[in-house]
């Protein structure tokens, strides 16, 4: 797949895939041989991953970290597992805060539907 087709795919700029090769959030992508990319299905994966791992907020160093640790290959299991567990633990944070704070917004919103309905507000309800 071109550039341009990758990018239509996964809904980001042209300048994002090259700026994820660049800094190595993604490995190097398959070139033809007049050096335009060419994006296989392992090239894919990759731009999959990035594309998940930042809409979910993983750093941008953790995950070329993680490519590092690829690239160099299977004895790097043991730290790459300890990488994504961490990040996993920093989304389940992440989610529990969010769900603490859509609870009290939950709460103020129906105070709010009931002094619509009455037409008064009391002070914990502000």
């Amino acid at each position: 797949m071109t550039i341009k087709e990758v990018s239509e795919k996964y809904n980001i700029s042209q300048d994002t895939l090259r700026y994820y090769e660049r800094v190595g959030m993604i490995p190097p992508v398959s070139r033809t041989t007049g050096g335009i990319r060419d994006y296989q299905p392992e090239d894919l994966g990759w731009v999959e991953l990035a594309v998940c791992m930042r809409s979910a907020g993983l750093p941008i160093e953790a995950m070329i970290e993680y490519v590092k640790l690829y690239q160099m290959g299977d004895s790097t299991f043991a730290a790459r597992l300890q990488l994504l567990q961490e990040q996993r633990e920093n989304l389940l944070q992440q989610r529990e805060q969010i769900d603490k704070t859509l609870k009290r917004l939950n709460y103020k919103i129906s105070r709010y539907q009931v002094a619509v309905d009455t037409g008064k507000l009391t002070w914990e309800e502000m």
